[in-house]
């Protein structure tokens, strides 16, 4: 359970953290309203993630039999992983445009969420498989690693709102720079472990 709880850990930090049109417009909604308005766009991925959770875990596991698919599958996630950590490894800081912030922070931040690819290529390649896999251990894994997962996603952009509510030169101060590169490498490993399921799963290893 720690494993999975270490996981969905690493992935929600770099998630919430990362650059992204998601990450933008918390901090737009917090700079152009307050932070409570961050804070709403920040809490729009519990809202729009179940339905791709459980059709991600319903498709795959029609697939549970064909191990070359799931190969695959794994093989793309480490891809998307290592282009995740590439990203974070070569983050300088967020640029925010204010122009046209209207309210509605919530419907936006959910809309934004609900269009942007991120969600589905993160569920259909890299969080379904570890579902799917620690659901074979316990119920608690799964849940271990969910949990984890959000808790830090959420988490981290509801902290970032704060924090940008009271100092706008965050997000191109030395510790977020360090942080982002920080967890660009655990992404990097992350990826490596992707890569190397995949190649079990198509027998090459």
């Amino acid at each position: 359970m720690i494993h999975y709880l270490t996981i969905g850990t690493v992935l929600g930090l770099s998630a919430g953290f990362a650059p992204g049109p998601l990450l933008t417009l918390v901090i737009s909604e917090t700079l152009q309203h307050d932070i409570k308005s961050g804070v709403k766009v920040a809490l729009a991925p519990i809202i729009t993630d179940l339905p791709i959770i459980i059709l991600t875990l319903f498709v795959l596991s029609k697939l549970s039999n064909f191990h070359n698919i799931l190969g695959l599958i794994s093989l793309t996630g480490g891809l998307f992983i290592l282009f995740m950590g590439y990203k974070s490894l070569r983050t300088k800081g967020v640029k925010i445009n204010l122009d046209g912030i209207k309210p509605k922070s919530l419907i936006k931040g959910v809309l934004a969420n609900a269009l942007s690819p991120h969600p589905y290529l993160f569920w259909f390649t890299v969080g379904a498989p570890i579902m799917t896999k620690a659901m074979l251990q316990n119920i608690s894994a799964p849940l271990a690693f969910i949990i984890s997962f959000y808790t830090f996603l959420v988490g981290s952009k509801i902290v970032l709102a704060i924090l940008i509510g009271k100092s706008k030169s965050l997000l191109s101060g030395k510790m977020y720079i360090f942080t982002m590169r920080f967890l660009g490498l655990v992404l990097c490993v992350l990826a490596i472990v992707l890569f190397r399921d995949g190649l079990k799963l198509l027998e090459i290893i």
